[in-house]
């Protein structure tokens, strides 16, 4: 009698050990897969490669084969963000002084943006650098892009140097210089 009361508790005992196992082999290959993906954005290493339109109508490709002429910051932001409008006068700044050592994509992440808001952006602030329009998204899954303002330094060789998000203007001109010298 005492057997036939456990059993319903035994079978569930063991589908939990059952899902338990399953989940963790799953956990596995999810962490394994995460890994894989992850090797695009290690410091040192090749950043992702990608094409994108401009704003000006030019074709721009980073990354893959081959040196660059200078090293680049490619700064992923929005125009409904606030941080990115804190942001934005420094960068021009930064640009419009070191212009010659580096070159600077202005990345807007148009999926959830509007063409018009982006303009406005861009004229508000006098942007002079190119803006690239990333507007199916991928590129800031490339870049695995939680939240905007997000800039990567990128070096001449093409290599992930730093991962850097609003700074005062100070420190960013020294992550700038580093970058330059670098």
């Amino acid at each position: 009698m005492k057997m036939k009361r456990n059993g319903p508790v035994m079978v569930i005992a063991l589908l939990l050990v059952l899902l338990a196992a399953y989940q963790m082999m799953q956990n596995g290959q999810n962490a394994r897969a995460a890994a894989h993906n992850s090797s695009e954005l290690i410091r040192g290493k090749p950043a992702p490669a990608f094409t994108l339109k401009g704003l000006d109508g030019k074709t721009y490709q980073v990354g893959g084969e081959g040196e660059r002429e200078k090293p680049l910051i490619v700064n992923f932001w929005a125009s409904w963000c606030g941080p990115c409008h804190e942001e934005a006068p420094d960068l021009k700044r930064m640009y419009d002084k070191y212009a010659k050592q580096f070159d600077l994509y202005g990345v807007n992440v148009t999926k959830g943006d509007r063409l018009e808001d982006v303009k406005g952006f861009i004229q508000k602030y006098n942007i002079s650098f190119p803006v690239l329009l990333d507007q199916e998204g991928k590129t800031a899954e490339k870049f695995r892009i939680l939240f905007v303002p997000t800039s990567f330094l990128i070096d001449k060789h093409g290599n992930l140097r730093d991962v850097i998000h609003v700074l005062p203007p100070d420190m960013l001109e020294k992550k700038i210089q580093m970058l330059i010298n670098g």
